[in-house]
């Protein structure tokens, strides 16, 4: 589990085309001190698993469902990437919750900078939608970010100089794909209410377990 708060803007320093698969390396010696393998980084907000470490460095292999589902097929020896190490139990939560499973790709369609913040605004594919509010959060690109507009086909956000500096959002440019993660609790909610369940009602299932210990 993540928080959307980079910690690290990244490199990918090699790419290894593989059967239906790529092993990428990438260079992030704040995320790479202590990880071993088996861990997990989310690169660009998807959650990889690390294969090895080595002088600051780490490996990943990325399946083909994550390569169609995300826009790490994109990604070149060079190119910049955010980095994130999950989040430690009892740390404070600076994001929301993010799983690092991205959701879809979205494509950056403009910048209005501003004085003190740009204004990014980007397309949202039909099927996410309706999991994205105004005031809501969303993951782009492994960021977490607040939703200041909320259309049938696209979103807007508000960075501030912290986040155009340290992610590789201050470097995207209009046509540049982005993953998208929403929040997992808005999918959650609509399965519920699909399955006739209403959430905010307490389970029966307490009151039933107590007969039975009463009976006996």
């Amino acid at each position: 589990m993540f928080t959307g708060i980079v910690e690290e803007l990244g490199e990918v320093t090699a790419v290894e085309q593989l059967a239906e698969a790529s092993r990428f390396r990438l260079r992030g010696p704040v995320v790479t001190e202590g990880a071993k393998h088996g861990d997990s980084i989310a690169v660009n907000g998807v959650c990889l698993t690390v294969v090895e470490t080595a002088d600051g460095e780490f490996t990943a292999d990325v399946m083909q469902e994550t390569l169609n589902r995300s826009s790490l097929g994109a990604l070149a020896e060079g190119s910049r990437v955010n980095l994130e190490r999950p989040m430690a139990l009892g740390g404070r939560l600076g994001g929301h919750l993010v799983q690092g499973h991205v959701d879809g790709t979205g494509e950056i369609l403009s910048r209005t900078p501003s004085e003190h913040w740009e204004l990014v605004k980007i397309a949202l594919p039909a099927a996410l939608a309706r999991y994205v509010v105004e005031k809501g959060s969303i993951t782009v690109d492994g960021v977490s970010l607040t939703v200041v507009e909320a259309a049938a086909d696209y979103f807007t956000i508000s960075l501030i100089p912290t986040t155009l500096a340290l992610t590789t959002l201050g470097i995207k440019q209009p046509g540049d794909p982005v993953n998208l993660e929403v929040d997992v609790l808005a999918k959650y909610v609509e399965r519920l209410l699909a399955a006739g369940v209403d959430p905010l009602k307490p389970s029966a299932a307490p009151a039933a377990d107590a007969a039975k210990e009463n009976h006996r």
